[in-house]
């Protein structure tokens, strides 16, 4: 028996994003521009402290109106692009290159009115085109690096004198060399700040993308099982069907029917044929080829109590302890992959325990949780840390570990997902948890017969599409 731990392994996000790849792009674009809006805001602050410090504390004359006129138009901006930033529309290449324009525009105002390519700030022009760097396209970057090297160079030809003593050796007690490492000092902090962050981003949108690559290459393994699954199905049907007319002959011939024995082997017999049948029919109803049943209205409840029911009287467990604390019932639509989900579960944790079961419902919030626990030997390490991908099994057989991989695309897909750990005293537990949006139907007035119809064929055609494994 492996030893107890306390590692929980989950698949699956509860209320997911249905997000694609140009969504991501536009998330990651929507947080990048938040981050130079925040860039801007301490730029404004940045630059009137340092303009009042160096006007009023070195005493060195500055064109204080029209410098802090420059910043009224650069936080007019900010606020302009704080609103955009509230836009859910996607944040373009095109918008992030103006807002570094505006930036680069603003920073060359200032340095020309306070002293050009004399000014020991002027080397804040990297900090845009690094910034540029990481968050636009080449050629976008490759403009930047064009424009602020204009900007320099009109700097060196036309701009305000500052009266600024160039003693470098004076060391630290220059105020040029001090403006430097202040200059220096900003730089730095601020690349290591905002690039950091923004680093992040692409690094979250990067880690999302690969996920909806992964669950893209799960469902196409899944696609591919429901095809050979139906395929099969369909070829199974015939010999059943034949198994089932002869054992009906069977049963009314005389040698047969004068044997209590061989007449309840008989009886036997046509219960697993049914059993199989039902089974094919299953396969066929969640691949959109149902032989002759819809899907019916029902509740969770009794969903839930009648699935148990059936569970139980075509499986040899032993023990089996199931308390369904659902509470106030609501109405649903019978699913067969949500009851093939289930079944799933509960066959893994029969073959784990097959002399203790347990099997819980509830209803918590917006959400039903459904535990099933059992005294088997647990999860393996190795399989909780792979938890949801396929052929993750210690049963040691070809293709082992299906079962509980659909489980969790079933739950994926219905917007839920699927947690298991081991026991402390030894077991393990499968903790299901899905919205009640996915799979209850709206309460409809008793007189509103069509509507309600309505939304019973709505649910079927979700039904077949969620189902399919």
């Amino acid at each position: 028996m492996p030893a107890a731990t306390e590692a929980v392994a989950v698949a699956g996000e509860l209320h997911p994003p249905r997000a694609g790849v140009a969504s991501l792009d536009n998330a990651t674009g929507h947080k990048n521009m938040q981050q130079l809006i925040q860039l801007r805001w301490f730029a404004v602050v940045g630059q009137v402290a340092t303009i009042l410090v160096v006007h009023y504390g070195f005493g060195i004359r500055l064109p204080l109106e029209h410098m802090l006129q420059v910043l009224t138009c650069l936080a007019l901006f900010n606020g302009v692009s704080l609103l955009r930033s509230r836009s859910p529309r996607r944040v373009t290449n095109g918008e992030l290159f103006l807002a570094l324009l505006v930036d680069v525009a603003t920073l060359t105002a200032q340095l020309y009115l306070s002293g050009g390519a004399t000014n020991p700030f002027v080397f804040l022009y990297l900090l845009q085109v690094i910034l540029g760097a990481v968050l636009l396209k080449a050629w976008s970057t490759w403009t930047i690096v064009v424009v602020t090297s204009l900007c320099f160079a009109g700097l060196a030809l036309f701009s305000r004198p500052l009266a600024l003593p160039l003693d470098h050796d004076r060391g630290l007690w220059s105020p040029y060399v001090q403006g430097m490492l202040i200059c220096f000092a900003l730089n730095a902090a601020l690349l290591v700040v905002f690039i950091t962050r923004i680093s992040r981003n692409l690094r979250a949108r990067d880690a999302r993308l690969a996920d909806l690559r992964q669950r893209a290459s799960e469902e196409e393994h899944i696609v591919r099982m429901g095809l050979l699954a139906s395929g099969a199905a369909h070829e199974l049907g015939t010999p059943l069907a034949t198994l089932a007319v002869i054992l009906g002959d069977w049963r009314r011939l005389p040698h047969f029917s004068s044997d209590p024995e061989l007449l309840t082997e008989v009886a036997e017999m046509e219960l697993q044929i049914q059993r199989c049948k039902s089974i094919v029919s299953g396969i066929l109803l969640s691949a959109g080829e149902a032989r002759g049943e819809s899907s019916e209205e029902t509740t969770v409840s009794t969903f839930l109590d009648e699935l148990v029911e059936e569970w139980r009287s075509t499986r040899p467990v032993e023990e089996f302890d199931y308390e369904n604390r659902f509470g106030r019932d609501l109405p649903m639509v019978s699913d067969s992959a949500l009851k093939q989900m289930i079944c799933n579960v509960l066959d893994n944790a029969l073959e784990a325990s097959p002399h203790w079961l347990r099997f819980e419902v509830a209803h918590d919030a917006d959400a039903l949780t459904l535990t099933v626990t059992d005294a088997g030997r647990g999860f393996l390490p190795a399989i909780l840390k792979e938890f949801g991908k396929p052929y993750q099994s210690s049963k040691g057989r070809p293709g082992g570990g299906l079962g509980l991989f659909l489980v969790v695309n079933v739950a994926r897909t219905l917007g839920g997902r699927v947690a298991v750990h081991n026991r402390p005293e030894g077991g393990a537990i499968v903790a299901i948890t899905l919205p009640l949006a996915a799979i209850v139907l709206e309460e409809e007035d008793d007189d509103d017969e069509h509507e309600a119809a309505e939304a019973i064929g709505t649910a079927d055609t979700l039904t077949d599409r969620n189902a399919r494994p």
